[in-house]
């Protein structure tokens, strides 16, 4: 916000409005004592100085552009063409928040509009909305929404190969219900789907980057009257086939991976979409096209069930938020890379992934335990795989995660991700350290 000084005359004005004769009688109402502390700051410094100082303190983290990454688990570490931040920082979309009026609100919405029409290709589906704070909360509004169906039926299933943090957040939404929230393993065709079911859950990718066909998961989800719910990596879905072509009902997504940063673990995007049936029962906004009586193309806000617009008790949520300059990115990636250009980037992903697998399968005491992966996979390691991260960390290598961190029985597995930023020379080398550190 910029700073807009007041001369002394607009001071006297602005108080003379008020009823006050100084700046000083506003804050009469607080105790004399109270109302200029010492603060005890220390001296001046020079903007010199500052900046030296805070580079010092910024020199402490260390960022994946300076060592070799391996680490995804829900925050991924892909290329982003410099035109995206390029054009998302713009005045006219940074100044932008909610587009309460669509009349002076066009490129906020048609930047809406675009976005949910790429995304709804991505996934297969009907519609997607823009309104989630990341992969996390979508998936547990989309729970949310297909309880709220009917909520006769009291069971959410999930895989027990989700995501830790999404459970718990999950748990969350949930807690003030009577709602059972069940696991199953292995693939979703075999989860007990049964009549009290309101929905079951599948990971596309699973957390360990296990692959699973779903169409068959659908089928017995809707044989028992529930939803099918799929969480994907939306840019897998640029090369395989989408979750809404197999017969997800509602498909949610971390959108991070589509031209935004890391940024030491968000801000994300939650990427929510869902057949045309269940479309009024979407939380947050959806855009839609209109034409004017003279046949001009524009944008409104189609549908908009949030309690900011809408009777609070017939909101479907209360605080899903628009997430407007993170979709802007994402939004602007789709477009500079098209379909061809993701599916370009998923394949060097894939292709790059299995490479690094199949070296380190073949290391002693290491083995890679996926049938079937994009770009994520599961090692089973021979010593601790904390002392393997902690040891490389030291080499200005990051290859993975030690899922000890959420699981102490897992000590020795470790989740390691590739995209199209790690060379053939990056892997090799993680390769040979991952044997060193083992020894």
């Amino acid at each position: 916000m910029p700073f807009i000084p007041n001369a002394e005359s607009d001071r006297e004005e602005m108080l003379q409005a008020i009823g006050k004769r100084s700046v000083e009688e506003l804050f009469s109402d607080v105790p004399a004592r109270r109302r200029f502390p010492k603060l005890k700051l220390p001296r001046a410094l020079s903007e010199q100085e500052v900046l030296r100082e805070i580079g010092a303190m910024a020199a402490k983290n260390r960022g994946a552009d300076k060592v070799s990454w391996f680490l995804g688990a829900g925050i991924y570490n892909h290329f982003i063409p410099a035109l995206v931040p390029a054009l998302a920082s713009r005045g006219e979309f940074l100044t932008a928040y909610t587009p309460y009026q669509p009349e002076v609100s066009q490129g906020t919405l048609q930047a809406i509009f675009e976005y949910q029409s790429m995304a709804a290709r991505l996934f297969g589906v009907s519609v997607v909305n823009a309104s989630h704070y990341d992969g996390a909360t979508a998936l547990a509004e989309a729970a949310l929404m297909a309880w709220k169906l009917d909520e006769g039926r009291d069971k959410i299933l999930l895989p027990e190969d989700l995501h830790p943090e999404y459970k718990a957040v999950l748990e969350t939404y949930f807690s003030s219900f009577d709602v059972e929230i069940a696991g199953y393993r292995g693939a979703p065709e075999d989860a007990g789907v049964d009549g009290r079911c309101a929905c079951l859950v599948a990971g596309y990718p699973c957390f360990s980057g296990e692959l699973h066909g779903l169409g068959r998961a659908a089928e017995r989800a809707h044989a028992a009257g529930a939803l099918f719910i799929v969480h994907a990596d939306p840019l897998m879905c640029a090369l395989l086939e989408s979750p809404g072509a197999q017969g997800a009902d509602i498909v949610v997504a971390e959108g991070q991976s589509l031209g935004n940063p890391m940024n030491f673990g968000g801000p994300g995007l939650g990427m929510m979409g869902a057949t045309e049936k269940l479309m009024r029962r979407m939380p947050g906004r959806i855009v839609g096209e209109a034409r004017d009586h003279d046949g001009r193309r524009g944008f409104v806000l189609t549908l908009t069930a949030r309690e900011q617009h809408i009777r609070r008790e017939k909101a479907v949520s209360n605080i899903c938020s628009n997430q407007g300059l993170v979709m802007l990115q994402s939004c602007i990636y789709m477009a500079a890379l098209g379909a061809g250009g993701m599916r370009q980037v998923a394949s060097l992903c894939y292709d790059k992934a299995h490479y690094a697998a199949s070296l380190i399968d073949g290391l002693e005491g290491f083995r890679v335990r996926n049938r079937s992966f994009f770009k994520e996979f599961l090692v089973s390691t021979p010593v601790p795989a904390q002392t393997i991260v902690d040891k490389l960390a030291r080499r200005k290598i990051m290859p993975g995660l030690a899922l000890s961190r959420y699981d102490s029985a897992r000590e020795k597995e470790l989740l390691v991700c590739v995209t199209e930023l790690n060379g053939k020379a990056e892997i090799d080398h993680l390769v040979a350290a991952l044997k060193e550190a083992a020894l």
